[in-house]
């Protein structure tokens, strides 16, 4: 891997770390420089962003044919414990990596109506971005976990001091629930580091899982070499990689021992991940504390807590969760695809419940998020269906675009409450009406973002929402039905919020006067939200053909361990109690 893409892969993440030390040098009195030298930060991160994307350089461009991870950074950080500094992107991350650089650099232009304590803002924001974009590049388990924890401390303290009347009661709680599913993440981290073993693995599993390690003088040591290396040691040797990791689950029954009530390691390991998962998607009943964080939040850290921080919930899953624990995903399909379900019904009857304008995309999201859980949990790929793995793709695919398509639609909402809100200071949907008559720009806008996330045909809500629904059919027709159904909730509360808001009656609330349309800077960033919106709707492909040949490998390869380990297996047990019923009867 030469040199510049190196420098490129870790400067989207040093780079806001790099600002965010030379920010603290600014005196703190000049508001507006602190503002642009952010903005140019951001900028800085989304442009490498963008450069990765675009074909023409081989060697640091996204080659779209390429299953594995591409782009790999990798050097030994702490070698007592084989712990690494392991970056890559491969088509289930680097989606995620788009949308974070993208709604990160479009909620910094929402922060000009930040005017207090700029300074530390600013720091805080950047060193937020920084670790959203260490946990989608990261792929080794501890450096993913040391990137999940930087994010919430300055999440935490840019929505308890910034926020609004019961801020520090909103910021409490998103730090205890999001701790709550750290802790539950280590315990799962440690059971598979210290019961992983890279001796079960063959070279090519070792090179696939881009297994590395260094001699004394520092040179990278060949696989066959290390291979033969930790074949002469006597004891397990562990490892934090998580390509290892998901070649570990599939291909070795190293996590397959018993650990408690009649459980393996693998399937507790699941539970554990995939509880602290779904506290961050968030879904019912994990997502309380989502309601309150974003009603509190500032509107810039409303649109990066919809439009980023709720995906890694899902990345988790579709990167951790499913590779590394396959057995415990086959038994919990049910359990899995439930809770999807639950989480997109019930959120879209507390939005219909609500008079807060921002509580009520808040509670979208939750609903919107369900499409996510269901669509990855998805299992279709069974003897019943001669493994198909048609189903379980689209599935999986569908849910990587539901995050896409929901990241631009949520950012793009909150963003719409809180112009809004800078003019009248209020969010109460009952008071509004008639905007489209003083604001008819802005209105025009807001009405495409929200059809966005009604899920309107030729928008960038649809797409994913409609794969997830055909994806499930074969699992189960009921739930697929229930899926489907949910877009009425949705039309119901979406239409009728525009109804409340921009059609309507006239404005029935205080600082009517203040009703002023839309200006260059709120224009500058609802303009490529609504522009995304039209492109991802009517050219999936777009993103598609970057997630395509990631997904399809990694639906392969739980296919083939479904059928050659899992069937077996339960032929076995089922063989088993054949005969424990023979012998017991009369």
């Amino acid at each position: 891997m030469d040199n510049l893409t190196n420098f490129v892969v870790t400067s989207l993440i040093f780079t806001p770390v790099v600002g965010a030390i030379v920010l603290l040098f600014f005196p703190s009195e000049n508001k507006s420089l602190l503002r642009w030298c952010t903005l140019f930060v951001t900028l800085l991160v989304l442009l490498p962003t963008l450069w990765i994307a675009l074909p023409g350089n081989e060697s640091l461009s996204f080659q779209i044919n390429e299953a594995g991870v591409q782009n790999v950074v990798q050097t030994s950080w702490i070698p007592s414990f084989d712990i690494q500094f392991f970056l890559g992107i491969d088509g289930i991350s680097f989606p995620l990596l788009l949308l974070t650089s993208l709604v990160s650099c479009l909620a910094m232009g929402a922060s000009w109506t930040i005017d207090k304590y700029v300074k530390s803002y600013c720091v805080l924001y950047l060193l937020l971005l920084a670790g959203m974009m260490g946990v989608f590049l990261s792929l080794d388990f501890f450096l993913f976990y040391i990137f999940w924890e930087v994010m919430l401390l300055p999440m935490y303290f840019l929505i308890g001091v910034w926020g609004g009347p019961r801020k520090e009661y909103a910021a409490i709680k998103f730090f205890l629930y999001t701790l709550f599913g750290s802790v539950l993440m280590l315990i799962a981290l440690l059971m598979l580091y210290f019961n992983s073993d890279l001796r079960q693995l063959s070279v090519d599993q070792l090179a696939t899982a881009h297994v590395a390690a260094w001699d004394e003088a520092g040179q990278l040591l060949s696989t066959e070499d290390y291979k033969a290396t930790i074949d002469a040691s006597e004891y397990p040797v562990h490892t934090f990689n998580i390509l290892a990791l998901q070649q570990l689950g599939q291909h070795s029954d190293v996590f397959d021992q018993t650990l408690l009530f009649g459980k393996s390691i693998q399937w507790w390991a699941f539970v554990l991940l995939f509880i602290g998962f779904i506290i961050k998607v968030p879904s019912v009943p994990l997502h309380t504390w989502l309601p309150d964080a974003h009603v509190e939040a500032p509107t810039p850290i409303s649109m990066v807590l919809a439009g980023v921080l709720l995906k890694m919930g899902g990345y988790g899953i579709v990167r951790i969760c499913y590779p590394i624990c396959p057995d415990a995903g086959y038994d919990l399909v049910w359990v899995v695809c439930s809770i999807g379900v639950i989480s997109m019904v019930y959120g879209a009857f507390a939005a219909l419940a609500q008079t807060d304008f921002k509580r009520m995309v808040a509670y979208s999201s939750v609903s919107h998020m369900g499409y996510v859980v269901l669509g990855l949990g998805v299992w279709s790929a069974t003897a019943g269906s001669v493994f198909d793995p048609v189903s379980w793709s689209m599935g999986v695919k569908g849910a990587i675009f539901q995050m896409i398509g929901h990241g631009i639609s949520s950012a793009g909402m909150f963003f719409m409450v809180g112009v809004i809100y800078d003019r009248v200071h209020h969010r109460d949907l009952n008071q509004f009406g008639g905007l489209y008559g003083k604001m008819p720009v802005y209105t025009a806008m807001a009405m495409l973002l929200f059809f966005a996330g009604l899920g309107l045909p030729g928008l960038c809500g649809f797409i994913g929402e409609v794969f997830v629904v055909l994806s499930v059919w074969k699992l189960s027709a009921t739930l697929a039905a229930i899926s489907a159904a949910v877009v009425i909730l949705t039309a119901a509360y979406i239409l009728w919020a525009i109804q409340r808001v921009y059609l309507g009656a006239e404005y029935r609330g205080p600082h009517s006067e203040d009703l002023s349309e839309i200006n260059l800077r709120e224009m500058a960033i609802a303009l490529p939200l609504c522009a995304l919106a039209v492109v991802l709707g009517v050219f999936p492909a777009t993103m598609f053909r970057y997630m395509d040949a990631t997904v399809d490998q990694q639906v392969a390869d739980l296919v083939e361990w479904t059928e050659e380990v899992k069937l077996p297996k339960l032929r076995a047990e089922r063989e088993e109690a054949d005969k424990d019923v023979a012998a017991n009867a009369p």
